[in-house]
């Protein structure tokens, strides 16, 4: 097996144990993969995707930040992406911890829509969605966004590797519990209402991970009841029913996940992912309905 072979062999035993929660494993294999070979340097920039966001998962945000750099510097498919995430794991430090190389997240949110590019021309539904919300950094009395790294590892799926280990959820838990209590001392905004609605989505995911669903459904359930006054991020809504049908269909509760699912694929439109939301919600749809349809083969009534 030549060198280019070992690294590709790394770099999927690396997600491999990524995805089954193994984040200390994971980040050996694509740290291996990396020193396997030098030639190809592009082969390099899917290991520094993954490193950045398994340091992300252990809240490591100075190691993430650092995978960001590299690809901001050394790769071209999205440099704005690259840019807010740098911003993203540097907002996530304590106000008073140093920043490495002196950069300043401010700063750097609001360059990042003049990084923005388009391929075939459209624009990737996540750096339009990072353009978006670093838009908010552009006023001089700006307010910051609460948990922009936790944000935009949902919209990458992250959140499906975090479930894997408890020490990873609670860790996230903490994370956003801090900042609620902030969002809380905070002085009331035009954004307070969706910045509390972005960390009851995500507290609800991570309250479902660690088996505790009463508090999950109140926490989705909240964000839905927040419709009206959610001025910005009108995602959250249609997610967080979307997250609520999921944790109906644990339970076997299938006809109220159903409608919550049809509410949320019907009454929506516009808003940010849309098109990874629906993508979600009809493979939820698909997957109730395979056994429906058995039953109904069967001549057996709906449960």
């Amino acid at each position: 097996m030549n060198n280019f072979q070992s690294a590709i062999f790394l770099f999927f035993a690396g997600r491999i144990e990524e995805i089954k929660g193994n984040i200390n494993e994971a980040i050996k294999k694509f740290e291996e993969g990396c020193s396997a070979q030098q030639a190809w340097k592009q082969f390099h920039h899917m290991c520094y995707w993954e490193l950045m966001w398994c340091f992300a998962y252990k809240g490591m945000w100075k190691m993430a930040y650092f995978y960001a750099d590299l690809l901001s510097k050394e790769n071209r498919w999205s440099k704005a992406m690259y840019v807010y995430m740098k911003a993203a794991f540097l907002s996530m430090l304590p106000t008073g911890e140093p920043r490495p190389f002196g950069e300043d997240e401010v700063a750097l949110f609001r360059q990042v829509s003049s990084f923005k590019q388009k391929i075939a021309g459209k624009s990737p539904p996540t750096e339009k969605f990072a353009i978006r919300k670093a838009r908010r950094y552009k006023a001089s009395g700006h307010v910051p966004l609460p948990v922009p790294a936790l944000e935009m590892m949902y919209m990458w799926n992250g959140f499906t590797v975090l479930r894997k280990q408890q020490e990873l959820l609670e860790g996230t838990l903490n994370t956003l519990t801090q900042a609620e209590k902030q969002l809380q001392e905070a002085p009331a905004s035009e954004h307070q209402v969706d910045d509390k609605c972005l960390l009851l989505l995500l507290k609800g995911l991570v309250l479902k991970h660690l088996h505790s669903p009463t508090e999950a459904e109140a926490c989705f359930s909240a964000v839905h009841a927040s419709e009206k006054r959610i001025r910005y991020d009108h995602y959250l809504v249609p997610n967080a029913l979307l997250e609520l049908s999921l944790l109906y269909v644990g339970q076997g509760r299938n006809e109220e996940a159903v409608r919550l699912l049809r509410r949320a694929k019907s009454n929506y439109k516009n808003y940010s992912m849309e098109s990874r939301t629906l993508f979600r919600i009809h493979a939820v749809l698909s997957k109730l309905k395979a056994p429906q349809e058995e039953n109904d083969a069967n001549g057996a009534t709906p449960s």
